[in-house]
């Protein structure tokens, strides 16, 4: 048997055990839902998924390899084996985050259940008011370049899951050129919270091209369930989440403080809003987000890199 025969078989051999390690293939689907409270069931079977669709990216990587010359092959597999062990530690991160967020919110099943005669498309939410026709503008220097993004409240509104939203148009440039387009649907019930009711994200890689769609859902379409981006009367320690489709949408926040005082090149800001946001589906990753009164987002800060999007203009 040839040396790349043997190499692969072995490659096939070790994933296979380690992923029936991993799954711990055995209980059956009545024995995950039975014997669990339903978010944490939740988390588990989303491992699972998970921990297969890694198996099933390495074994493409592999195959792509295959159609190399020997010294790229190897090189393939190598690379291959190393994204895989990568990751297998993140689906486990992710698991470990969610049930975190389940102790946090209760282990039950999320689905809020809102009355549509209760919403408006119109908002008047003291840290986010979103005056149809404005645009604020934020930026952002990155190791990448200059990002620019540009928040536009649209005179639009869609019917998503039979309420009434209010179109939101997100758009990031980075050095000029466009690398994601977002329009957001938000509605506002009548206590004064502002529900977040999904997104359609556009992704384009570096040449330009649509790269992909991830991040986008809509509620009441594949189990999708919406959340609050902003409280009616933000509290410190309120804990929500924002969006709910697992495995794409999964954004939390948590109230840090009510007067934070923010400096940013349009202005300086008193008795802010601070939240926490991050999300299990990267569990290292969190932001630090700031809301003046009247006015909305006006600062996001990444603790980890110290990059700080900040407001430069609104216009009109």
């Amino acid at each position: 048997m040839k040396l790349n025969q043997l190499l692969i078989i072995s490659l096939v051999g070790i994933s296979c055990s380690g992923f029936a390690q991993a799954v711990q293939v055995g209980p059956s689907t009545h024995d995950l839902w039975a014997s669990r409270p339903p978010c944490d069931a939740q988390a588990e079977a989303q491992r699972r998924s998970d921990l297969q669709g890694a198996e099933a990216d390495f074994y493409n990587s592999v195959a792509s390899a295959l159609n190399e010359e020997w010294n790229e092959m190897i090189d393939g597999f190598r690379e291959a084996w190393a994204e895989r062990k990568e990751a297998l530690e993140l689906v486990e991160d992710q698991y470990e985050a969610r049930l975190q967020v389940c102790a946090a919110l209760g282990h039950g099943k999320y689905a809020p259940d809102l009355n549509p005669a209760e919403f408006s498309s119109t908002m008047t939410n003291n840290f986010l008011p979103f005056p149809v026709g404005q645009t604020m503008v934020y930026e952002k220097l990155t190791a990448e370049g200059l990002e620019r993004v540009e928040v536009s409240v649209l005179n639009e509104t869609r019917m998503v899951d039979g309420i009434e939203c209010r179109s939101v148009q997100d758009l990031a440039l980075l050095d000029g050129e466009l690398i994601e387009s977002t329009i957001d649907w938000y509605a506002e019930h009548q206590d004064g919270s502002v529900w977040y009711m999904g997104e359609i994200a556009l992704n384009y890689d570096e040449e330009g091209f649509l790269a992909d769609v991830d991040g986008s859902w809509r509620t009441g379409v594949d189990g999708a369930q919406p959340g609050y981006i902003m409280r009616a009367a933000p509290a410190v320690g309120d804990f929500y989440r924002q969006e709910f489709l697992i495995g794409e949408a999964e954004d939390i926040g948590r109230v840090i403080s009510l007067n934070e005082t923010v400096v940013t090149p349009y202005g300086t800001f008193t008795n802010c809003l601070q939240t926490e946001d991050g999300s299990p589906i990267e569990p290292d990753s969190h932001e630090m987000k700031y809301y003046a009164p009247g006015i909305g987002l006006v600062l996001e800060v990444d603790p980890e890199s110290g990059e700080r999007l900040e407001l430069v203009d609104i216009l009109p």
